[in-house]
């Protein structure tokens, strides 16, 4: 059986400490689930939640995956187990959020709004933090289009900890 994949995207500037709270917070919670974290590797939210997840005492060392944008590994933040340097610039918002089985949106601006919509359009389950900012915040509660539910919105991470085992179970069977 494969392992459940949380997607975290958000702002790689311009975040807030409450926002890099949140997903040092959520990472960390990731990985105490037995669930695999992705982002796209870089500084900000991204960096706070794979630090989070590090910080879990059932990290293993292979639970962090990167997907950067450019071609080299170096651009990646210090906290990934696995580094993709996928080489396709912001294309690779669409791998993002594909390898998620849920995507959790902190903050962000464009790129976010991006992955946003594409996990939508994908059909992966998305939630917001609330009072974060940036688009997460302003997609909270949000309908896009014809497919799927609104976008949920969260204010503490218990809650969206708990939307996403409502969404992809526990996988506690598999650490």
């Amino acid at each position: 059986m494969a392992k459940k994949i949380v997607t975290i995207i958000g702002g790689n500037s311009n975040v807030s400490e409450h926002a890099q709270h949140q997903a040092f917070e959520l990472g960390k919670k990731i990985i105490d689930n037995g669930w695999l974290l992705c982002t796209g590797g870089r500084s900000g939210v991204m960096e706070s939640a794979s630090k989070g997840a590090r910080s879990s005492n059932k990290w293993t060392g292979t639970q962090i995956i990167g997907i950067l944008p450019d071609g080299g590994k170096i651009a990646g933040n210090k906290y990934l187990d696995i580094v993709i340097p996928s080489g396709i610039g912001l294309t690779r918002n669409s791998l993002v959020v594909q390898t998620g089985d849920v995507c959790i949106a902190i903050s962000g601006g464009a790129g976010t709004l991006s992955e946003i919509a594409l996990a939508w359009q994908f059909k992966r389950p998305v939630a917001v933090m609330n009072e974060t900012g940036g688009w997460a915040q302003k997609m909270s509660g949000i309908k896009i289009d014809h497919r799927g539910n609104k976008i949920e919105g969260f204010d503490s991470v218990d809650n969206v900890i708990e939307w996403i085992k409502s969404n992809i179970g526990d996988d506690f069977s598999s650490i």
